[in-house]
C-alpha cells in the first residue's frame, strides 16, 4: 500500500502479552506484593496487593463454590467502589464473563440487559443516590428466568461468598485458572443500540488485558505511578485504561468517590499523591472551576488521559498549565476495540492533542476508507475510520448479524466514525456516519430514545438529534409530531414521562413539536437539516 494511503500500523517492540487477567494479576502480585494496590477514598480502605490478591481469590472461591463456572455470567450493578474492582478480577480469574450494567439504568434497562447476556449471579450495591437497586432488582427478578443469584454488596450472600472462599482449597481456584485461555470471553459490555435495543460487545481476556497495558505503556506506567479513576469502571475507561493498566504495571488504582464529585477528586489527587488522572473533557472542565482549586495540592501530577468527546483548545492548556499534567494523553477507541484504537505521546504538542485524537496505538492497524466503496483513501481526504487487530471484540453477545454488520470478513472494525489522515499518521474526527450522539462521554443512540418516547400515548412521531452544548459536547433534542388532538410535549413533560424510566443521560434536553419533518424524495427524514434547523431555534452556533 503506497505511503499517500490512509492506513497506518503499530509497529511496537515490546511483544504483545500472552496470559489470561488472573494470570496477569498474580504476576504482578508477586513482584509488589507491599505496594499499595487499591485504595476507596471515600470508604477509607486500601489493599496491597497483597491484600488484594487473598481478597479477589477468596471472592473467586466462593464464586466457585456456589456453581458459578466458566462461561457463566456474572453481572455489577454497582457505583466506582472497591468491591466492584474485586468482583472484575474474581470473575476473570474463574472464567466467568463480567456483565457491567451502567449504574443509571432503570428497571427496563436491567431486565433486558439481564434477559439478553443470561446473567446467573448479579452483584449489586443496595442503593445509590435516587435508585433503589435492590427493589428494582425485585421488580423484574421474575421475568428474568437465568437469575438465580442476587449479592447485594455487604449483604448477606455476599459476605458469605467471601467467608466460605476463605476457607476454600486454592487448588481448586489454580484447577479453574489452569482451564482459560486468554481468547476465552471475560466481559460483556453493553453498548446503545440503534435498533432501540443495546449490543453486548464481547470481550476476551486477550482483549482487554493487552489494551489496558499498552495504554499504560504510552503513559510510560511503571510501579511507582498512582492513577486517579473518576470515570465510570462499568466503561472501558474505568475498568480497562484504569484497573487493567494499573494493575499490568504494578500501579495504584485510587477511587475518589463512587460517582464523579470534583472536590472529591481533587482532593484524592493531593492526598494520595496521584501522578495521573482520568476523565472526559467536562470533568476537567468541572475540576478547573471547583471552587478553591488553586488550593490544592496537585503537584503528584504527570500525566493522565482524556477521552469521550473532543478537548477545547483552552481546556487542554489549563490541564497542562494548572494541574501540571504535562503529559496528558488523548485517546479514542469504542467498546467494540476494548476500547482504544489511536492514542497521543506524551511528547506530543499541545496542537496534536486538541486537534487530533493521535496515531494507532502499538500492535493495532487503522485505515480511513470510502464509505460506498471500502477502499482506502488518500491522506488528507476523509471516510470510515477502521482499526483491527487483537483489540477487535469477539463479537456482540449471540448476535452475529449484528456482528457482521460492525466487523467485516478481514476482520475490521467499522467505527461509522468520520476522520482523516494526516501526512504523518494523526486521525483527526470529523463526524459520524450514524447518527450516534456523545454527550458528556456516554455514546447516545437516538434511535433508542426515539423508540422508548414513541410509547408516549400523545407522541405520533419521534426523532431525536444531537446539538451542541459547551458543557457536554452535545445534548439531545426531540423533533416531536402530535397525535391529532394532542396538547404539544414541552421538555418539562418530556423529562417527567422518562424520567425512572429511561437512564438521566438518555433524557432530551430539548423539546420541538412540528407538524411534519424535513424529508427527502424517497421519505428518509433529513436530519442533517433538522440540525441545521436546531441550531436557529436554539441561537446555538453552527
Amino acid at each position: 500500500m503506497s505511503a499517500a494511503s490512509s492506513y497506518a500500523s503499530g509497529v511496537c517492540e515490546v511483544p504483545l502479552l500472552g496470559d489470561t487477567i488472573g494470570e496477569n494479576l498474580d504476576r504482578t502480585v508477586r513482584r509488589f506484593p507491599d505496594r499499595d494496590a487499591l485504595v476507596d477514598v471515600a470508604a477509607g480502605r486500601r489493599w496491597t496487593y497483597a491484600e488484594l490478591a487473598a481478597d479477589v481469590d477468596a471472592l473467586a472461591l466462593g464464586l466457585l463454590d456456589l456453581g458459578i463456572v466458566k462461561g457463566d455470567r456474572v453481572g455489577i450493578w454497582a457505583p466506582n467502589r472497591a468491591e466492584w474492582t474485586l468482583v472484575q478480577y474474581a470473575t476473570a480469574k474463574i472464567g466467568a464473563v463480567l456483565v457491567t450494567v451502567n449504574p443509571a439504568y432503570r428497571s427496563h434497562e436491567l431486565e433486558y440487559v439481564l434477559r439478553q447476556s443470561g446473567i446467573r449471579l448479579l452483584a449489586a450495591a443496595d442503593r445509590f443516590k435516587t435508585s433503589d437497586y435492590a427493589a428494582m432488582i425485585e421488580e423484574v427478578r421474575p421475568r428474568c428466568p437465568d437469575l438465580e443469584f442476587v449479592a447485594l454488596l455487604g449483604g448477606p450472600l455476599w459476605n458469605s461468598l467471601l467467608e466460605r472462599g476463605r476457607r476454600g482449597d486454592p487448588a481448586d481456584l489454580a484447577r479453574a485458572q489452569a482451564a482459560l485461555s486468554p481468547d476465552d470471553a471475560v466481559n460483556i459490555q453493553y453498548t446503545s443500540g440503534t435498533t432501540g435495543f443495546p449490543k453486548g460487545a464481547t470481550l476476551s481476556h486477550h482483549n482487554i488485558l493487552n489494551n489496558g497495558f499498552f495504554v499504560g505503556e504510552l503513559c510510560h506506567y511503571t510501579e511507582q505511578d498512582r492513577v486517579c479513576i473518576p470515570v465510570p469502571f462499568y466503561h472501558c475507561f474505568g475498568m480497562v485504561m484504569g484497573n487493567l493498566a494499573c494493575t499490568s504495571h504494578g500501579a495504584t488504582m485510587v477511587i475518589p468517590a463512587p460517582a464523579f464529585d470534583p472536590a472529591a477528586t481533587l482532593a484524592a489527587v493531593e492526598s494520595e499523591r496521584c501522578t495521573s488522572l482520568y476523565g472526559v473533557p467536562t470533568m476537567f472542565i468541572a475540576e478547573l472551576a471547583e471552587p478553591g482549586f488553586d488550593s490544592y495540592d496537585l503537584s503528584g501530577l504527570r500525566t493522565g488521559i482524556m477521552a469521550g468527546s473532543p478537548c477545547p483548545v483552552e481546556v487542554m492548556r489549563e490541564v497542562i498549565e494548572r494541574m501540571g499534567m504535562t503529559e496528558v494523553s488523548i485517546c479514542y477507541g469504542m467498546t467494540e476495540t476494548s476500547p482504544v484504537s489511536t492514542q497521543t505521546r506524551a511528547d506530543d504538542s499541545v496542537e496534536r492533542r486538541v486537534s487530533t485524537v493521535g496515531r494507532v496505538g502499538p500492535h493495532l492497524e487503522v485505515k480511513v476508507v470510502d464509505p460506498q466503496t471500502g477502499r482506502t483513501v488518500p491522506r488528507g481526504e476523509p471516510g470510515e475510520l477502521c482499526t483491527r487487530g487483537y483489540s477487535v471484540m469477539l463479537g456482540y453477545w449471540e448476535e452475529p448479524e449484528r456482528t457482521a454488520e460492525a466487523v467485516d470478513a478481514a476482520r475490521w472494525m467499522h467505527t461509522g466514525d468520520l476522520a482523516v489522515m494526516d501526512d504523518d499518521g494523526y486521525l483527526s474526527i470529523t463526524g459520524r456516519i450514524k447518527d450516534m450522539v456523545i454527550r458528556g462521554g456516554e455514546n447516545l443512540y437516538p434511535r433508542e430514545i426515539e423508540e422508548f418516547l414513541h410509547t408516549h400515548p400523545d407522541v405520533l412521531d419521534v426523532q431525536v438529534i444531537g446539538v451542541p452544548d459547551p458543557k457536554y459536547g452535545e445534548e439531545l433534542m426531540a423533533w416531536v409530531r402530535m397525535r391529532e388532538g394532542a396538547e404539544p410535549l414541552t421538555a418539562d413533560a418530556v423529562r417527567a414521562y422518562c424520567a425512572g424510566r429511561l437512564a438521566h443521560f438518555k433524557i432530551p434536553r430539548y423539546v420541538h413539536v412540528v407538524e411534519e419533518f424535513p424529508m427527502t424524495v424517497t421519505g428518509k427524514v433529513r436530519k442533517v437539516e433538522m440540525r441545521q434547523e436546531a441550531l436557529r431555534l436554539l441561537e446555538l452556533p453552527s
